[in-house]
């Protein structure tokens, strides 16, 4: 068998409707649209989120807070995470990335000091809070601010 040789299962498709393509179709002349009205208009149809002049809902919710675009935001792991190395590896975010523990280093990361580690590493990210750089330095590794 050949990719030009693939066809559909019998019955998995079915032909699209012809609109407008005569009466005796059944959809022919309005095409299914109605006779009149803002839908059988071409371009008719109303807006998302529109509820018929009622008040939408996203203007009759309360609006809260803001977003600070100068904001720094840091992707964050925590100390157990990096018992996946080997002793004495150097882990930088791009080694974080590549192991899957990172995903995406939005404005950098930090290194927070949840769990345990057991072994020795050099860890180098953006930021570290206390308890991290305490723990790091307690398993003989070394925490190194980027």
């Amino acid at each position: 068998m050949k990719l030009h040789e693939l066809r559909a299962a019998e019955g998995s498709t079915k032909a699209p409707k012809r609109k407008g393509r005569g009466t005796a179709t059944g959809q022919g002349k309005t095409a299914g649209r109605g006779m009149n009205g803002q839908n059988s208009r071409s371009g008719g149809g109303v807006r998302l989120g529109f509820e018929g002049g009622q008040m939408p809902l996203y203007r009759r919710l309360p609006k809260r807070g803001f977003t600070n675009i100068w904001g720094t935001e840091y992707t964050v792991i925590n100390v157990d995470d990096l018992n996946r190395f080997e002793a004495g590896t150097v882990v930088t975010p791009e080694l974080l990335k590549e192991a899957g523990i990172v995903k995406k280093a939005k404005d950098g990361i930090k290194i927070l000091g949840n769990g345990k580690l057991e072994k020795s590493v050099e860890v180098k990210a953006h930021k570290f809070s206390k308890t991290a750089i305490e723990k790091i330095e307690a398993a003989g590794g070394k925490a190194e601010v980027i």
